[in-house]
């Protein structure tokens, strides 16, 4: 199912979806596979097109993932608590339902149809700003093409990292060879229960827009 979005719709309602994601319907290797091809588009530093997308539809080995998840998400120290400024952008309405979206996936992460792990070769441990810009500069925007992707067919997503805690274990449970490549992060991928997303509150432009210097 392909929505009717124009560019400005799809960049302003492509959401974080965590409550509504349909765990009952499959999602078509097809689908999973055109959002791949579009989101390869992306740039990436001097064309080097080091990004790999592992698609886990395989009930057991989402099942052994979302462990994965669970755990990291848990773990001392994953979660600190939010800056006061993050605080007061976010407002606590939304927040609480963040923190309850999180609490559905914890609940329901190894039910979702496709959950993909989109990897970048060549690890970034301890290296300098410049070198993790130019790495994660060659993902994120094909991660973000992906969702986007996603969204123009009805399907929601929403970026996690739990499964980076503890990379070595995810790295083992994918088959992924961890010294040589790094995941970004881990994106549950579903059908959605309606299409009705809308723009979400966000901070004004004269608060986040700088002009000349900052």
């Amino acid at each position: 199912m392909n929505l009717d979005l124009s560019s400005d719709q799809l960049l302003s309602t492509t959401r974080a979806v965590r409550h509504r994601l349909d765990l009952t319907r499959p999602v078509p290797r097809r689908l999973l596979e055109e959002c791949v091809d579009l989101a390869v588009q992306a740039p990436s530093g001097r064309n080097r097109q080091r990004w790999h997308f592992v698609v886990v539809t395989d009930p057991e080995r989402r099942a052994a993932l979302a462990d994965v998840w669970r755990a990291g998400v848990t773990a001392p120290g994953a979660s600190e608590p939010l800056p006061q400024r993050d605080v007061r952008r976010a407002s606590v309405a939304r927040m609480d339902r963040v923190y309850s979206g999180t609490a559905h996936l914890y609940a329901h992460l190894h039910e979702v149809p496709a959950l993909v792990v989109p990897c970048v070769e060549g690890r970034t441990d301890h290296a300098p700003v410049l070198r993790q810009a130019g790495t994660w500069g060659s993902i994120l925007p094909a991660v973000w093409s992906f969702m986007l992707a996603a969204r123009a067919r009805g399907l929601g997503t929403c970026w996690t990292t739990g499964n980076l805690v503890d990379e070595r274990e995810s790295a083992r449970v994918l088959g992924i060879p961890y010294d040589d490549v790094m995941q970004a992060a881990l994106i549950p991928v579903a059908y959605t229960l309606g299409t009705d997303f809308r723009p979400a509150p966000r901070i004004p432009r004269d608060r986040v827009l700088h002009w000349d210097r900052f």
